[in-house]
């Protein structure tokens, strides 16, 4: 898609290249949005925050991630007492595309939050349409500690050389498995190491358990990021860098591998509605789940919870970073956007990072919580919760067509799920995805790089 001369760098060189040539107008080139006439990411403003007053209330729209609206309101009611500031928290939709749908629809208007939900693959979107406030030199103002930030989780959010939103309900994909079934399957309490051990192992789940031995979800914002253990773990890739990769021998081979354990093999299948209810219900002997699904995962099963890093594939381990952050609109008025980055410092501390992870399975976002006492005593009564810690360092940045181009993960989950619920053509279902991907590239994000 990209004739860049840049096309082939990664996106750490990217950004090294920016820094040593003066950020935006270099990044703009090969990998992220320009400064735009007609939209266009928002510069840093000149705002000088020392004379700023914050305001009295401000608005967090929310899709309250693992079921945390109780969290967030006991955190919003401590800040109030701490600082006198109101946070009005706005069930804004029942996931991260609902409140990125609302808030698109609101852009001009006087109903943007000030404060919203901004997930692995939206916040790019809200960059380039100039939506959201770069959040450097505000951090820097509030003395955020950015340090302490995971810099893996933080640096996600890091384009033109700034960071458009903080890590806030962060995950990865995880395994879990019933280890009731295991065990009279006679299996180690453990999950696979392979994919190739799975093969091994599943008959024997079934055998034992009378279960479809892994259960595996579907819909937006799921289907197409846990697939990319099975993607990245074949040696394939959604893109390189603007450019699809979808036809190559490795992408349709991961493709052919799920279809196979789904109709060839049967011990793999697409859940209705929700795998983790499935497999909460013993209706299938593992699955595959965001660790921000722990907490409830673990209340709900009446039968004892394991989990495990994703199986490997043949090229190694794959495990893509997810779930969301937190973004400032740039159309507020510099005292609400105060606001929002004082509330922003304060929900994100080692304290309330601690208390929302201990209580949903989310990543503790700051390396001083990851070791502090609070996330110790969870580890020692919940070892499940030290996997996904664990598994983390072995994460890897995700592809740029399915999470900085417009309608990219919706384009794959439907070639995903035509192959899994319909057993289409891999190759052919792969080709309609790229095509839509790569026209969108051309018309909504190519026009704001300049070249």
């Amino acid at each position: 898609m990209s004739t860049s001369p840049f096309a082939n760098l990664s996106r750490r060189q990217i950004l090294q290249l920016a820094a040593l040539m003066g950020g935006a107008a270099t990044l703009a080139a090969c990998g992220g949005p320009a400064v735009g006439e007609a939209g266009g990411a928002a510069s840093e403003q000149a705002t000088d925050w020392a004379s700023v007053t914050p305001a009295k209330e401000i608005t967090w729209w929310s899709n309250h991630p693992g079921t945390s609206k109780d969290l967030e309101s006991k955190i919003i009611e401590d800040f109030a007492k701490e600082t006198g500031i109101k946070v009005n928290l706005v069930t804004a939709g029942a996931n991260y595309d609902e409140v990125a749908q609302k808030f698109q629809a609101a852009a001009g208007s006087s109903n943007v939050p000030d404060l919203v939900i901004a997930s692995d693959v939206w916040w790019f979107r809200y960059m380039i349409n100039g939506q959201i406030l770069p959040l450097d030199k505000l951090a820097a103002h509030l003395d955020f500690g950015t340090d302490d930030f995971n810099k893996t989780l933080y640096n996600d959010y890091e384009f033109s050389n700034s960071h458009w939103a903080v890590p806030y309900a962060r995950s990865t994909p995880l395994f879990y498995y019933n280890k009731a079934v295991w065990e009279k399957a006679g299996l180690p309490d453990r999950a696979p190491k392979t994919w190739t051990e799975f093969d091994e192992w599943a008959p024997k789940i079934q055998a034992a358990g009378g279960v479809t031995p892994l259960g595996l979800g579907k819909g937006n914002s799921w289907t197409a990021w846990w697939f990319c253990n099975m993607l990245w773990g074949a040696g394939g890739a959604y893109s390189k860098d603007w450019t699809m990769t979808l036809d190559t021998p490795e992408a349709i081979e991961a493709a052919k591998y799920l279809q196979k354990i789904i109709y060839d093999d049967k011990s793999a299948v697409v859940t209705a509605k929700d795998q983790v209810a499935d497999f909460g219900a013993g209706l299938t002997g593992c699955t595959i789940a965001s660790t921000g699904s722990l907490t409830g995962i673990i209340a709900a099963a009446k039968f004892g919870i394991g989990t495990g890093f994703l199986p490997e594939g043949a090229k190694g381990a794959a495990c893509p970073t997810g779930g969301t952050g937190l973004a400032i609109p740039a159309s507020k008025s510099p005292e609400q956007q105060l606001a929002a980055g004082m509330f922003l410092k304060f929900l994100t501390n080692a304290k309330n990072t601690a208390y929302f992870s201990s209580n949903t399975g989310y990543m503790p976002v700051r390396t001083s919580a990851l070791e502090g006492e609070t996330m110790q005593a969870v580890y020692a009564k919940t070892p499940q919760f030290r996997t996904a810690v664990d598994q983390l360092a072995g994460t890897r940045v995700q592809d740029w067509g399915r999470v900085f181009v417009p309608n990219g993960d919706k384009d794959l989950t439907t070639a995903l799920e035509k192959i899994m619920l319909q057993k289409g053509d891999p190759a052919e279902a792969f080709a309609t995805a790229s095509t839509s991907i790569a026209k969108s590239y051309e018309e909504n994000v190519k026009p704001y790089l300049k070249a």
